[in-house]
């Protein structure tokens, strides 16, 4: 699962924040708040990572090798500049968690204390990711979550594996069989909830754990089937996903082969158990389904005028 920035923009700052990104200019252009200061970054020049960090109480290490290319030879040199840059300023480091940590013997419900034993080299990557932050002794907040979905966010499988951003919702994918579960967050529930915890610092362990629920489908299809209602798209067709071509293609397109390692998290339910999260926060920040949907949708250009405002339908 990739968060980028998602959750930075999505986000109330406070003036001179500064956020890190390939393209600075681009996402100024279309940043939500002003108050954004954009600039050019190397996550593998740690140097480059604390002199832009000065100032920071909190770094979000949202960064992810480009196409899930060259995880294990990027993905803990970018996490070392975050690490070296979270010491030099006093900072703690946030870290958007995955599922892809654990294997199948955890599930279908899967609790903070679970244990850790993944099946795929991304999974174990990620675990490795943990440790290291567990081991370097600088205070970490790690939020788990599912796959997601926002108005901004078009890295994600729901905006290029289900709906298809600038286009009317006529058909939709679905990558699982209709009665697998499936777990998906909100990402502007998902940045509340990080906010909410930063705000109570102090009471976090060094190395601290949370799983976000998000929006849990029982039966996973349930998410295409709502997304036409909000999207007032009734006869829109649920078709599968193309594994078939996937697989075909596989031996010429890295990323292919990548979704088919990863493709165990749509043939098993895996339910994040959050709570730990609501003992500690009293609930979990939560906009209802077609609320979150609509604002998807319109954000990422799928509605079109006459259909249904999605605060209306809730």
């Amino acid at each position: 699962m990739q968060l980028d920035l998602e959750v930075a923009e999505r986000s109330t700052y406070a003036p001179g924040t500064s956020v890190s990104r390939r393209r600075p200019e681009e996402a100024a252009k279309s940043a939500v708040d002003p108050r954004i200061e954009w600039v050019a970054g190397d996550a593998m020049d740690a140097t480059a990572v604390v002199a832009a960090a000065r100032g920071a109480s909190v770094i979000v290490h949202g960064a992810n090798p480009p196409g899930y290319r060259n995880w294990k030879g990027l993905a803990l040199p970018m996490l070392d500049s975050t690490i070296a840059a979270a010491r030099a300023v006093g900072a703690r480091v946030v870290l958007p968690g995955t599922v892809y940590n654990f294997g199948p013997e955890v599930l279908p419900r899967v609790r903070e204390t679970a244990e850790q034993r993944p099946r795929t080299h991304k999974g174990a990557i990620r675990v490795e990711m943990e440790q290291h932050l567990r081991d370097s002794g600088v205070p970490v907040l790690v939020v788990r979550a599912g796959d997601f979905f926002g108005p901004r966010t078009k890295n994600s499988w729901f905006s290029q594996g289900i709906v298809t951003p600038g286009r009317p919702v006529r058909w939709l994918t679905y990558p699982a069989k209709p009665g697998v579960g499936h777990a998906w967050a909100y990402l502007p529930d998902l940045a509340r909830t990080i906010a909410l915890l930063l705000d109570r610092a102090a009471e976090l362990e060094t190395f601290a754990v949370f799983h976000f629920r998000g929006h849990w489908f029982e039966r996973g299809i349930d998410l295409a089937e709502a997304v036409r209602r909000v999207a007032a798209a009734s006869r829109a067709w649920i078709v599968p996903f193309p594994w078939l071509l996937i697989y075909l293609l596989a031996p010429f397109v890295g990323t292919f082969r990548e979704l088919i390692e990863m493709r165990w998290l749509w043939r098993q339910p895996l339910e994040l158990v959050n709570d730990k999260l609501v003992a500690f926060l009293g609930e979990e920040p939560h906009t209802p389904l077609d609320v979150a949907l609509g604002e998807t949708l319109r954000g990422l250009g799928c509605l079109q005028d006459g259909h249904v405002d999605a605060a209306r339908v809730q």
